[in-house]
């Protein structure tokens, strides 16, 4: 039994691979001249300043400044990931290209043509085992941690405002489920839906996709994208006990409200 339980976890980390959202003008008539034109200048110069000025996008170094770190976090342990752990945007692909990005964002990735990335992972404290526990209980036990993965991304020219669109199209349409694969592992979601999305910047999505795991196991994954200025913070989330088990998890929301805390 422990075998199998070990085969299912370790199908579900490949497969989540956490290294696992118009100004309308009218016109005038050509009686109203000069004065139509004048007021049409002033009523533009009136709205352009009442506009807020678009976000400028974080740097490498304002990002890394921003970044989760260990004394911003209760429990667990963050660290910092390596570039040869993460998966390659042009890696990850879809059997429906509208569903593209979500696969990028259960697979640690991200949309579009950031200026600017940094990650962290963030591991949870494992659980501890009854006193009587059965080896696979144990064993359970052991990976029954959340992790996620927070990468924080700066957009120019409005590419923050465009992720969030891409990700909601994409919910809508692969609600009914898509298959995606990295590095040549296909993986099948059966479903994906909307939950709660956090508070704290402008604009924000949570989703939650049950993968078609080995043996009939539906398993759990789930996924965080917020927008806070030209900087989207996604927290792509797995628990392993979990992803063998299609027993669903708390995703660790203490983490979301942290880092965003940071983003300025």
């Amino acid at each position: 039994m422990r075998s199998l339980v070990i085969r299912r976890t370790c199908l579900a980390a490949s497969a989540t691979a956490l290294a696992l959202l118009v100004t309308a003008c009218g016109g005038s008539s050509d009686d109203d001249g000069e004065k139509g034109g004048a007021g049409k200048t002033a009523q533009a110069e009136k709205s352009a300043s009442a506009a807020p000025a678009a976000a400028k996008p974080l740097s490498a170094a304002e990002l890394e400044k921003a970044a989760l770190t260990q004394a911003d976090v209760k429990s667990g342990k963050v660290t910092k990931v390596p570039a040869k752990d993460e998966v390659a945007q042009d890696k990850v692909t879809a059997d429906k290209a509208a569903c593209t990005p979500l696969a990028q964002l259960q697979l640690g990735s991200y949309l579009g043509k950031p200026a600017a990335v940094v990650k962290r992972e963030w591991k949870g404290d494992p659980k501890k085992p009854a006193a009587n526990a059965s080896d696979e209980e144990k064993f359970l036990a052991g990976v029954d941690v959340p992790q996620v993965l927070v990468t924080l991304a700066s957009y120019e020219d409005g590419g923050a405002e465009q992720v969030m669109k891409d990700l909601n199209a994409a919910v809508t349409s692969c609600a009914g489920g898509y298959t995606y694969s990295a590095a040549g592992e296909k993986t099948k979601s059966l479903k994906v839906t909307k939950t709660d999305a956090p508070q704290g910047g402008d604009e924000a999505l949570a989703v939650t996709s049950t993968v078609d795991a080995e043996d009939g196991v539906k398993a759990p994954a789930k996924g965080v994208v917020v927008r806070k200025g030209a900087t989207v913070a996604y927290f792509p989330a797995v628990n392993f006990a979990a992803a063998a088990t299609g027993k669903d998890f708390a995703f660790p929301t203490e983490i979301v409200d942290a880092q965003l805390g940071k983003l300025k």
